[in-house]
C-alpha cells in the first residue's frame, strides 16, 4: 500500500490539536464559538427527530415482522440488492394445512367440510396480511428508512465539517490573540539603561516578524470566519428543511393508519362472512348426540324417556322447529347480546338487547337453542346470549 507520510503526519497534528482544543474547551480554558439560539433548537430538534424516527422505525418492523430471522434475511437480500423469495406466511400456511387436513378425513364429513371453509378464510386473512405488509413497507418504512439513510447522513456530515470549520475558526483566533500580544511585547520602549544597544536591535527586528506573523494570522481568521459562515449557511438550511420532513412522515402516518384500518376491517369482514357461513350448518360442529348414543347401544331407558317428537327430530337431520313443543319445565330467559339475522326459516332473528325465552331439545346441537318470542319460534345461537339465573 502506499502510504502518504507527509499526509500522515499532518493529520495526526490536526487530532493532536483537536484533542487539546476540546479538552481546553471542557475545561474553560480557550474560547470557543458559541451558536446562536436559533441553529442550537434547531441543531435539537433534528436530533429530536432522528433519535425518535429510528426508534418508530424499528418498532414497526417488528410489528410488522416479528420473526427476527426473517428481519435479518430481508435486510441482507436488500443488502445484496436481490429479491426475497416468496414464502407463504403463517395464515397460508395454516389454511393450507387444514385445507389438506379435511381431504385426509373427507370433504363430505361434518369436519372435514369445516375444515375447507376456515382454511379457505385463514388463507384469505393470509393474503390481507401479505398485502398490508407490503403496502406499509412502501408507504411508511421506506420514507423513514430514506430519512435515516439519506437525509440524516447528509445532515451528519455538514454538520461534521461545520465543527470542523468552528474549531478552525477558534484556532485562527487563538493564533492572532497570541501574535498581538507577542506584537505587543516586542513594540514596547526598552529601557536604554538597563538594555545594551545590541538586544535593542533585536528587539526591533523581532518587532517587525511579529507584526508580520499577525497580518497572516488575521488573514487566515478572516479566511476561517469566511468558510465558518458558509458552511453554518449549508448546515442552517438542511436542519430547516425538518420541518418538510415532518410534513412528508406525516402524511406517511395518514397512509399507514389507512392501510391498517383497510386491513383489520377485510379480516373483521372474513370472519364476519366465516361465521354466518358456518352458523347455516349446526350440525357441522358437533356430531348429533342422541344418534350417537343410540349407535353405541345405549340403555333402552335411555331411549324410552324421549317424547316422540324429539326422537323424531333426532333421526332427521334438520330439526323441524315448528313440531318442537316447549317443555313442562327447564325453560329460561335470555339478554340478546348482538343483533343476528335468520339465515333461514327453522331460525329466530334476534335484536340485541330484548329477552327471549330459550330452552333446549335432545339432539340439538349444543351451540343452538330454541328461542320463543311470542308466537315466533326458532333456533338460536347461543353466542349471541346470555343466559339470565
Amino acid at each position: 500500500m502506499d502510504f502518504n507520510v507527509k499526509k500522515l503526519a499532518s493529520d495526526a497534528g490536526v487530532f493532536f490539536t483537536r484533542a487539546v482544543q476540546f479538552t481546553g474547551e471542557k475545561f474553560g480554558q480557550v474560547e470557543k464559538t458559541e451558536l446562536d439560539a436559533h441553529f442550537e433548537n434547531l441543531l435539537s430538534r433534528a436530533d429530536s427527530t432522528k433519535n425518535w424516527t429510528e426508534k418508530i422505525f424499528r418498532q414497526t418492523e417488528v410489528l410488522l415482522q416479528p420473526n427476527p430471522s426473517a428481519r435479518i434475511e430481508e435486510f441482507l437480500y436488500e443488502k445484496l440488492d436481490r429479491t426475497v423469495p416468496s414464502r407463504p406466511n403463517n395464515g397460508e400456511l395454516l389454511g393450507h394445512y387444514m385445507q389438506d387436513a379435511a381431504k385426509d378425513f373427507g370433504p363430505g364429513t361434518p369436519y372435514g367440510s369445516t375444515l375447507i371453509k376456515v382454511g379457505d378464510c385463514e388463507r384469505r386473512l393470509g393474503g390481507a396480511q401479505r398485502e398490508f405488509l407490503q403496502t406499509s413497507a412502501i408507504s411508511f418504512l421506506a420514507p423513514l428508512r430514506n430519512f435515516l439513510e439519506g437525509d440524516w447522513r447528509t445532515i451528519s456530515k455538514e454538520r461534521r465539517l461545520l465543527e470542523n470549520r468552528r474549531l478552525d475558526l477558534d484556532s485562527s483566533k487563538a493564533r492572532l490573540k497570541k501574535a498581538k500580544l507577542a506584537e505587543s511585547k516586542a513594540a514596547a520602549v526598552p529601557d536604554f539603561q538597563e538594555t545594551r544597544p545590541r538586544n535593542y536591535v533585536l528587539s526591533a527586528s523581532a518587532s517587525a516578524l511579529w507584526s508580520e506573523e499577525v497580518d497572516k494570522a488575521a488573514h487566515e481568521l478572516r479566511v476561517a470566519q469566511t468558510e465558518f459562515d458558509r458552511q453554518a449557511e449549508v448546515t442552517r438550511l438542511l436542519l430547516e428543511g425538518i420541518s418538510s420532513t415532518h410534513v412528508n412522515h406525516l402524511r406517511c402516518l395518514h397512509e399507514f393508519v389507512e392501510a391498517q384500518t383497510a386491513y383489520y376491517k377485510q379480516c373483521y369482514l372474513h370472519m364476519q362472512d366465516l361465521q354466518k357461513e358456518l352458523g347455516r350448518f349446526p350440525n357441522a360442529f358437533a356430531g348429533n348426540p342422541g344418534l350417537s348414543m343410540a349407535s353405541g347401544g345405549s340403555s333402552p331407558q335411555g331411549n324410552a324417556t324421549l317424547p316422540q317428537d324429539a326422537a323424531t327430530a333426532v333421526e332427521t337431520d334438520t330439526l323441524k322447529i315448528e313440531e318442537v313443543q316447549a317443555p313442562a319445565t327447564g325453560t329460561r330467559k335470555a339478554k340478546v347480546l348482538y343483533d343476528y339475522d335468520a339465515a333461514d326459516t327453522s331460525e329466530l332473528s334476534l335484536l340485541a338487547d330484548e329477552l327471549i325465552t330459550v330452552y333446549t331439545v335432545p339432539g340439538m346441537d349444543s351451540d343452538w337453542l330454541v328461542g320463543a318470542r311470542g308466537n315466533q319460534k326458532g333456533r338460536v345461537p347461543v353466542t349471541y346470549l346470555e343466559l339470565l339465573s
